[in-house]
């Protein structure tokens, strides 16, 4: 399956590339190579898309829905966390009053860098 084939499968995006990773400390962890994945409430980028931070290109390899019942500390680690209790307690704490629900779905990015 190509990329366009991929992106067309998928619901229209709810944002743009360039709001998918904005806070300074994620930044740096995209940076260093500490952060491969981020999770979004909407679709902010297709497979395929660059996402440029501190003048460095990342490659969006995947786009995926998942529930957060189906988050593990491995998932955890790709968004750059010790493990998913870290993860969520970071997550809760930019969203007060947000219930965390098993059921509830994110959209995920996966991305690597891109060395030119």
């Amino acid at each position: 399956m190509t990329n366009h084939e991929v992106n067309n499968s998928l619901p229209p995006k709810t944002c743009t590339i360039d709001r998918l990773i904005t806070v300074p400390e994620d930044i740096k962890k995209v940076i260093e190579g500490k952060k491969t994945a981020t999770r979004r409430n909407g679709r902010y980028a297709d497979v395929g898309e660059v996402m440029v931070l501190q003048d460095q290109k990342f490659r969006v390899d995947n786009v995926y829905s998942q529930s957060l019942g189906e988050l593990t500390d491995e998932h955890a680690r790709q968004e750059g966390f010790e493990g998913l209790e870290d993860y969520k307690e970071t997550i809760l704490s930019f969203h007060p009053g947000m219930p965390w629900l098993p059921q509830m779905r994110v959209w995920v990015h996966e991305f690597s860098p891109i060395n030119e």
